[in-house]
């Protein structure tokens, strides 16, 4: 991939001694310019509510089991705007994902998807440190989960939104079932929000095994979709979540918005200008021509970096494309931005290419 001189590199911040609030201190500036970038995406009226929703996300939080709630409230004190617990309470719109083996190396390959400004612009890579070793997460000043990780010498894994759990397949209800859903998250789910899960298992699982089991089991507060790599051939798979249940594939490795198998009562994530004009069958397409358009990819991970970053992989709302080797240890990634009035994203960062060493703890 050819990319422009003139474009800002991603910063790759150690810190393995301070962990997140390290990260949001230190990278207060580009925390600060992530939030209001973001927030300009929102209606007026959102942008208003900002402390509210502030409030809302930071009274689910506080109940949840994530492990990390003192850090958010560190982190919130240490900038001092508003905007943080609902960026740590937020979950990710949509992201298309594929773990595919290289000469016996598993790899993992992910966009990520999201209507929000600036999250290319302001993506980082931070190298941190848990009870099983070192990792990198792919991530942003004041966000303490991880949606797309590395654990050289273990695993790389990788989280999608799972798709929307309907009462009905008509359209103009589709919002409802959205309010629904959070209504029923925010009063009833105490679960680990699963992107906090994703950290916690890049910080304490001691091999792909470990990660697999802990992906599967763990009661999450909200559905998901994990891509999971190994270091050895055969160590990848695709584990589609629920609350308290699982269904892991070992055949089909790629991963969209949408279950392999389509459910009735579930339909795939669409964007928000879609809200109240696209079918049930217009979703589950969405996703499932992503997923197919990246496994029938021919290039290589190797030599053709970033090569299927292209439409439909690539939308208006690609933010960020990651590719990474736990067997070496190897992580890329690239930020994408929309320009006004442009109908794809560009390159907002020059490539990320980011070696680690397999230090266990």
């Amino acid at each position: 991939m050819t990319t422009s001189a003139m474009l800002p590199a991603i910063p790759v911040v150690d810190v393995r001694d301070g962990g997140a609030v390290r990260h949001a201190r230190e990278g207060r500036i580009r925390a600060r310019g992530l939030r209001d970038t973001c927030v300009g995406w929102f209606p007026a009226v959102a942008r208003v509510s900002l402390p509210v929703m502030d409030r809302i996300a930071k009274r689910w939080l506080m109940r949840s089991q994530s492990p990390y709630v003192e850090e958010i409230r560190i982190i919130v004190a240490t900038l001092g705007f508003p905007g943080i617990w609902f960026l740590n309470g937020s979950y990710q719109w949509s992201c298309t994902a594929l773990a595919r083996e290289e000469g016996d190396a598993p790899w993992l390959a992910r966009t990520l998807d999201w209507p929000f400004h600036g999250l290319g612009r302001f993506v980082e890579v931070a190298h941190m440190q848990g009870a099983a070793g070192e990792f990198a997460s792919v991530t942003w000043p004041g966000y303490v989960g991880t949606l797309t990780g590395l654990a050289p010498g273990r695993f790389a894994a990788a989280i999608n939104q799972a798709p929307l759990r309907r009462r009905s397949q008509i359209k103009w209800l589709r919002l409802y079932d959205f309010l629904a859903n959070a209504l029923r998250t925010l009063r009833h789910v105490r679960a680990i929000p699963p992107d906090h899960l994703l950290r916690f298992v890049l910080e304490e699982a001691g091999d792909y095994a470990e990660a697999r089991r802990m992906l599967e089991l763990t009661p999450i507060a909200r559905p998901a979709i994990f891509t999971l790599a190994g270091c050895r051939a055969g160590e990848r798979c695709v584990i589609e979540r629920t609350e308290g249940s699982y269904e892991t594939r070992t055949d089909d490795f790629g991963a969209a918005n949408d279950w392999l198998e389509s459910r009735p009562q579930w339909e795939g994530r669409i964007s928000a200008a879609k809200l109240f004009r696209a079918s049930f069958e217009d979703a589950a397409q969405n996703s499932r021509e992503r997923r197919e358009s990246l496994a029938s990819w021919r290039g290589s991970f190797v030599t053709d970096s970033f090569g299927w970053v292209a439409p439909p992989v690539l939308n208006p709302y690609t933010r960020l494309a990651v590719e990474m080797c736990p067997a070496t240890g190897l992580l890329r990634a690239i930020g994408y931005e929309l320009a006004e009035g442009g109908e794809l994203p560009s390159p907002a960062t020059e490539p990320c290419e980011l070696e680690l060493e397999q230090v266990a703890a």
